[in-house]
């Protein structure tokens, strides 16, 4: 579909947070319907550190994408390889059918640091379409298309069963989905879905994972409640991030985890991580963050017997210094380099940042990241 005819006059731009978590994983599909018992669920924090998508207007025919950290690519329309570093871009460009579309990509987190930034990239592509297709003007311009689309979908409902209520239009409200489907079907590895829905709904969550009428789905838990924006900002003073300077790689950690589940191996540690994520959830509800921190680093301690190469040796020094300091330290995502990020008492915290400021300082690209917790998920311009 030629979305230049529009954009040329509407470019759209979006914005969304990337993240930080604990008893992650636990979102890939593998894990949480065997352990559906246990009632599975992931924490995470979304991060100011944002991902700003603009769509505007390119030559017929062809998508291009400029993304800050990959060099740019241009295909023509429906022929980029999805094994591409730009590949899920582009996936999510042929979901729409897209043509003479420019998408620009600006992440404010490091390239590959574990804070979720590609899943997060995706959900503003998704966000950025679905706005367009709900405009006005947009619907004017595509009257004539949309009525023979409906005509198509009319037949294959009256014939089939579509699973659908094919006369409505997708909402902004799926981005996520979207964007977590599209990430499976391409990534060639189980994929979780904690990521799209911190960008997709910003603040401080724990996810439920659930198996719900029409498949596999979430319940939102809000640790801070709108009405309680205070504590949320205090929080704060609670949490330390470090990007330890190494790139990541999580399909390979991922992998590792998916394969000795489904071999049957170390069940008792992953039912054990579902109990510790509850709990940690419920003591940062209750601002116990000393106990918060004994929990994060059983949770870090339970990964490394599993896959000792989840921490670098930086990210091993932090987590000691995190320990000695009487904070809670835990990687980012699937670990293997990127993020750590810490939980502790304000003062212990303060402490702590000490330490990791002496230990990131000499390393390359290792810095300590001046970031908050973002209460916004999707924003638009």
């Amino acid at each position: 579909m030629d979305y230049n005819f529009f954009l040329k006059n509407h470019e759209i731009r979006v914005s969304v947070p990337c993240r930080i978590d604990l008893g992650g994983t636990l979102d890939i599909t593998t894990f949480s319907l065997p352990l559906n018992h246990l009632d599975p669920s992931t924490f995470n924090i979304a991060l100011d550190m944002r991902t700003y998508v603009r769509l505007s207007a390119w030559k017929k025919g062809y998508v291009k994408i400029f993304s800050r950290g990959f060099k740019s690519a241009e295909f023509e329309a429906g022929h980029a390889g999805f094994n591409h570093p730009l590949g899920l871009m582009f996936a999510v460009a042929a979901f729409f059918n897209a043509q003479g579309v420019c998408i620009e990509i600006d992440s404010t987190s490091p390239p590959r640091s574990a804070l979720g930034g590609s899943s997060a990239a995706a959900v503003a592509i998704v966000a950025a379409f679905l706005k367009m297709q709900q405009s006005v003007e947009y619907k004017k311009q595509l009257n004539g298309q949309r009525q023979l689309i409906s005509q198509k979908l009319h037949t294959a409902k009256n014939g089939y069963d579509c699973g659908v209520d094919c006369d409505k239009s997708l909402k902004l409200d799926n981005a996520p989905v979207i964007a977590h489907y599209i990430e499976a079907g391409v990534a060639g590895v189980p994929c979780g879905f904690q990521d799209q829905l911190a960008a997709a709904y910003g603040g401080v969550n724990s996810w439920h994972w659930i198996l719900a009428e029409n498949g596999p789905s979430f319940v939102r838990e809000k640790i801070f409640c709108d009405q309680n924006i205070q504590a949320m900002k205090k929080f704060n003073n609670n949490i330390l991030v470090a990007y330890c300077g190494i790139p990541h790689a999580s399909k390979d950690i991922n992998k590792k985890w998916v394969d000795m589940f489904i071999a049957g191996k170390n069940r008792d540690k992953w039912a054990e991580i579902c109990r510790i994520t509850k709990d940690f959830s419920q003591c940062i509800t209750k601002a116990q963050y000393d106990s918060a921190g004994v929990l994060m680093n059983r949770e870090t301690k339970i990964r490394l017997e599993m896959t000792p190469d989840v921490l670098d040796e930086t990210g091993k020094k932090l987590f000691k210094a995190a320990e000695q300091s009487g904070c809670g330290a835990r990687f980012t995502g699937a670990g293997g380099g990127g993020c750590l990020w810490a939980v502790g008492e304000s003062d212990k915290i303060d402490s702590l940042k000490e330490e990791w400021e002496k230990l990131t300082a000499g390393k390359d690209q290792a810095i300590l990241l001046d970031t908050q917790i973002d209460p916004d998920g999707i924003l638009f311009e």
